[in-house]
């Protein structure tokens, strides 16, 4: 069975970092597009960050622009979300999701998703 897990989520500063890491099983993992998505409470999901499957495309939401960096692992079948400069707004559970040999960047068209890891960034 496929599956997503994230983990690193929790509790920051303004200003401050944290480092989400989705562990995949299951899947190809090399043929598909990941891709990190956020939702806040009372909004839609929305997308954040998303990388090819070989890291060399990479994808990002104005909002986090030059504070947030995503990587993957191939051997390892893990893709990273390292942020930074964290802001209150940045508060919500942060799926990872993947998507068969696409981009990663359409919440209407991902595959899987993982369960959540929630992220509080308190000011």
């Amino acid at each position: 069975q496929v599956q997503l897990v994230e983990s690193g989520g929790g509790l920051a500063q303004a200003g401050g970092s944290l480092k989400l890491s989705c562990a995949a099983s299951g899947l190809t993992f090399k043929i598909y597009g990941m891709g990190w998505f956020r939702q806040a409470p009372g909004k839609e999901r929305e997308f954040v960050s998303a990388s090819s499957w070989s890291g060399g495309r990479t994808a990002y939401a104005d909002s986090v622009k030059g504070r947030f960096t995503i990587a993957r692992d191939n051997e390892k079948e893990m893709v990273y979300l390292q942020m930074n400069s964290l802001k209150p707004e940045d508060t919500a559970v942060y799926y990872c999701a993947a998507e068969r040999a696409g981009p990663g960047t359409n919440p209407n068209v991902i595959n899987y998703w993982g369960k959540g890891t929630l992220v509080t960034v308190s000011s």
